[in-house]
């Protein structure tokens, strides 16, 4: 019978809105797709489900031994290698089981869950990494389509006033200089929407890696909200990870230290003789620790060394997520204020100079070269707003993406 993976659910469920309305492909449904597609992430949670097997397995008693033997076997004379005829003889069934505490089993169980609470770090860690890759990918294709729509309207732009320029010409109304400088024009931003487009077709590649599909028009990116650096710290990959790894440590620890004191070894034993009465043995296996100091004392002392390693590892691991949020958050205030400042200065002027030279131009006062050089400066001033948005856009994607937040592993 027919039956469907739960990822190939979750992957339908994503792309099946985005097909059938055949509308653009947002952000939330680009991640939802690259995660469900990562095989990085399958990685990881296959890791937490070994870990979890393990730990299940920690705390039970070891297997026990069965045991089946021949004691006092005759090797010479006329009785040799008989089992009846010697009353020595005795053949052997039995069992023998090591003890292990329940305070030992439950050290064991302690550290396990640790090791399997560890792993499950890497599931967030290897789904935050794999989002950050794709929100990255996806800002990238989508500013380059609007620096390309702008390359385009300026190309739009130079061919009109080269048709006007010629058309000019011919009434001698305009000179041969002004058609040769809107011709250079033309060329300059036809190769200027070749770049933009070779970027924006290497940055689809990219995007393509990660979603899995080409997708025609991508929406706004939006929900690139920054966050406090008490939760940016708290929450940060290496910091999580950094505490696990304390949890793992001392739980190690105790395990050490408990295995201090030696399993004991219980075993049971029936033995049958030839015309002889059968017997029982029971005895006890007791190993002894004649130099602990040398042994079970620096095993101990070697994880509580781990500890203190892990600690420290906590402690750095938290100084420089403090300064990477304190660097981001910098960058993302003064990239905020210069597109802020750059709009009303320099966007806004430019767009009013275009609207005085179209209207001087209507009325036989300004040149078409001048309408062109006004139209020109707008439009990279455009580009360069566009670049100073796309540069917060990914500062802010590093803060919204980094930290590992509730409900970020898939």
């Amino acid at each position: 019978m027919f039956t469907l993976h739960p990822r190939a659910v979750v992957l339908a469920a994503a792309i099946i809105p985005f097909l059938a309305a055949a509308s653009p492909l947002t952000l939330d449904q680009a991640l939802v797709l690259a995660v469900q597609r990562s095989e990085a992430a399958r990685a990881a949670r296959a890791g937490v489900i070994s870990a979890n097997e393990t730990a299940r397995a920690a705390g039970q008693l070891p297997d026990p031994t069965l045991r089946v033997g021949v004691d006092n076997l005759p090797v010479t004379g006329g009785d040799r290698f008989s089992t009846t005829r010697e009353s020595m003889t005795m053949k052997r069934i039995g069992f023998s089981q090591e003890w292990v505490s329940a305070d030992k089993r439950a050290a064991r169980q302690a550290a396990a869950d640790a090791m399997a609470s560890r792993e499950s770090v890497s599931v967030q860690v290897a789904a935050a990494e794999v989002r950050m890759q794709t929100v990255l990918a996806y800002l990238d294709v989508y500013f380059a389509s609007e620096a390309l729509k702008l390359t385009t309207q300026t190309q739009h732009h130079v061919q009109e006033e080269l048709e006007a320029a010629k058309g000019r010409l011919l009434s001698a109304a305009a000179n041969s200089q002004e058609v040769l400088a809107l011709t250079s024009a033309r060329g300059v931003a036809e190769d200027d929407t070749a770049e933009v487009l070779q970027q924006e077709r290497g940055a689809r590649v990219a995007l393509e890696r990660w979603v899995g599909i080409s997708p025609d028009e991508l929406a706004a990116p939006v929900g690139l909200s920054n966050i406090g650096e008490e939760s940016y710290v708290a929450n940060h990959p290496a910091v999580l990870a950094a505490q696990r790894d304390i949890q793992l440590a001392r739980q190690e620890a105790t395990v050490a230290a408990a295995n201090r004191k030696p399993n004991w070894s219980w075993e049971v034993s029936y033995g049958q003789r030839s015309g002889y009465s059968d017997m029982v043995s029971v005895g006890v296996s007791i190993p002894l620790p004649v130099a602990p100091a040398q042994r079970q004392d620096r095993d101990t002392a070697a994880k509580v060394a781990l500890v203190d390693k892990a600690e420290a590892n906590l402690v750095e691991a938290s100084r420089v997520a403090t300064a990477e949020f304190r660097g981001l958050a910098s960058d993302a205030q003064r990239l905020a204020d210069r597109a802020e400042r750059y709009q009303a200065s320099v966007v806004a002027p430019a767009r009013q100079r275009t609207s005085v030279a179209l209207a001087g131009y209507r009325s036989n006062q300004v040149s078409l070269m001048a309408l062109f050089e006004a139209r020109h400066t707008e439009v990279e001033a455009q580009r360069k707003l566009l670049s100073l948005r796309r540069d917060l856009a990914k500062v802010q994607a590093q803060l919204t993406f980094k930290p590992l937040l509730p409900g970020g592993a898939l």
